[in-house]
C-alpha cells in the first residue's frame, strides 16, 4: 500500500510520541510512504520556525525522510480544489504518487473524504481503512 502523509502528520510524528509517531513507524516498516519536495520543505520550515528546533537535528530528520520515503514529483491540479492552495499541493502529491490514501490532520482536507478515488483519512482512522483495504486488495 502507498500512503501519502500530509506535512502535519510528519511533523507530529517527529515532535510527539502519539498516534502519528506510531502510525509513521508502522508505515515505515510495512508500507510505502510518499512525499514531495514541497512537503519536505514545509516540514523543515515547521520544525525550524514553529518549533525552533536545532538546525542539525532538523537536517538529520529531513535526511532520514529523504532516505526512507519515496519522493514523487507533484503535478499541478487542473483546477483549484481547496480554499488553501497549500492543500491543493498535498492532493497533487497524493495523486502524482498514485497513493492508496492521503493521511492528514487538516480539517479542510478531511471534509473532502475522498478526491479522485483517493480516500482522505485522519491518522486515527488509518487502522480501520487499512483493514478494509487489505481485505479488498489481494495483492497487498
Amino acid at each position: 500500500m502507498r500512503v501519502f502523509f500530509d506535512t502535519n502528520v510528519l511533523v507530529a510524528a517527529f515532535i510527539s510520541h502519539g498516534v502519528c509517531a506510531e502510525l509513521f513507524e508502522y508505515c515505515l516498516v510495512r508500507l510505502e510512504i510518499l512525499t514531495t519536495e514541497w512537503v519536505l520543505d514545509e516540514y523543515y520550515g515547521a520544525l525550524r520556525e514553529k518549533f525552533s528546533l536545532d538546525k542539525r537535528l532538523t537536517e538529520e530528520s529531513l535526511s532520514f525522510l529523504r532516505r526512507n520515503l519515496t519522493v514523487v514529483k507533484a503535478q499541478t491540479l487542473e483546477k483549484k480544489v481547496c480554499r488553501d492552495e497549500d492543500d491543493d499541493k498535498i492532493i497533487a502529491g497524493a495523486l502524482s504518487g498514485k497513493a492508496d490514501c492521503l493521511i492528514t490532520g487538516d480539517k479542510d482536507l478531511l471534509i473532502l473524504k475522498k478526491f479522485k478515488n483517493i480516500p482522505i483519512i485522519s491518522p486515527r482512522d488509518f487502522w480501520k481503512f487499512e483493514s478494509t483495504f487489505v481485505g479488498s486488495h489481494p495483492n497487498t
